[in-house]
């Protein structure tokens, strides 16, 4: 079967269900471009594809249910499925769920708002498997299948030409040590290549798996909880493995005048927090800009046939398709560009934290 064929059929695939579900979603009610965006760029305790029917009592979610995982002080730990909040009142025993976060009702049974709707009831402790917490699981369980396959392929052929999967990941995990680590930390660059190599595979794996909407268009490197954690972890082992050199350029900055020391030694505290912010706002800022351009130029198929009939919306549907699928094509490099720069900005952290003093 002819490689290219089966690609375009699945973007194909892809850009009909995203439009069904935008569709769906929207109803009978007054499209809100807005709405749908961040509904499906934000966490959620469900994978969803789309509401039948909505507002109307045969109203049906087209979605798959993950588990509410919920920890009181009187009650301990209560399981059970998100489906349970399909209601009218989206609410399940004493939980009430209110855009995306639970909430306790008050004694009446309700939530208590304010103006601006927001709830200030108490929460419950909210373990719950959420989509991106599922996407994540995935991505994990994927490395472990692709890579386990790979190490088991060169126990069975050591020293032999890499064959299939080998063949095809290889490359890539030399190009992490000989282009990456190697130029960008020196002689102490083995000791780092297994977190090199995990964070450059899982944000690339993350990526991609972001891209493909009928799989349950996950948007994990667009959260930020998920970028701020995977920062700290080169921020913290850029602190802990910095040598004595490093600390000194810090803190006592060679060759700057001693009165010039009170200025610099903030600046380089500062330079050494900023890091780790540059690496989070780098890669969610990149991959969240990349899912709401293309749900935008899907909205603009619905917004034109809303404001100018059903002719208007089928015209502008083709310019908003083509351009939906160059973006979705460009961020295929820009999922591994992402992976690339972040792997790199990492190694060069590590670099500057081992490397020792010039004489």
């Amino acid at each position: 079967m002819n490689f290219k064929l089966v690609i375009s059929y699945l973007f194909a695939l892809s850009f009909i269900l995203n439009i069904s579900s935008v569709k769906a979603e929207s109803g009978g009610e007054e499209f809100n471009a807005g709405d749908m965006i961040m509904h499906h760029v934000m966490d959620a305790h469900e994978i969803h594809y789309m509401t039948l029917a909505k507002g109307t009592p045969e109203e049906t979610h087209l979605s798959i249910p993950l588990p509410i995982i919920l920890y009181t002080p009187d009650n301990g730990i209560e399981i059970f499925s998100s489906s349970k909040f399909h209601n009218d009142e989206h609410k399940y025993g004493r939980y009430i769920m209110h855009h995306e976060k639970i909430y306790i009702a008050n004694e009446a049974g309700e939530l208590d708002l304010d103006a601006e709707g927001h709830a200030s009831n108490a929460k419950p402790l909210d373990l719950s498997i959420t989509k991106t917490v599922a996407g994540i699981f995935i991505c994990v369980i994927l490395m472990f299948l692709v890579f386990g396959s790979v190490a088991k392929a060169y126990k069975k052929r050591p020293g032999q030409a890499p064959k299939g999967l080998q063949s095809f990941m290889e490359p890539l995990i030399l190009f992490i040590r000989d282009e990456v680590a190697k130029p960008s930390i020196g002689p102490k660059y083995e000791k780092f290549m297994p977190y090199l190599l995990t964070v450059f595979f899982f944000i690339w794996f993350s990526n991609v798996l972001g891209l493909i909407p009928f799989v349950g268009g996950f948007n994990v490197t667009g959260n930020i909880a998920i970028t701020i954690v995977l920062a700290l972890f080169t921020f913290f082992i850029t602190i802990i493995k910095g040598n004595k050199h490093y600390w000194a350029h810090i803190f006592a900055t060679p060759g700057v005048p001693g009165w010039l020391l009170p200025l610099m030694i903030p600046i380089e505290i500062l330079s050494m927090f900023s890091k780790p912010l540059v690496l989070n706002l780098r890669l969610f800022a990149n991959i969240l800009a990349g899912h709401i351009v293309i749900l935008s130029f899907m909205s603009l198929i619905f917004l034109f046939k809303g404001m100018y009939g059903p002719g208007a919306g089928f015209g502008v549907s083709i310019v908003s398709m083509a351009f939906a699928m160059f973006i979705n094509l460009l961020e295929i490099l820009v999922a591994f560009l992402q992976a690339y720069v972040f792997t790199l900005l990492s190694a060069l952290y590590f670099g500057d934290a081992v490397q020792e003093a010039h004489h």
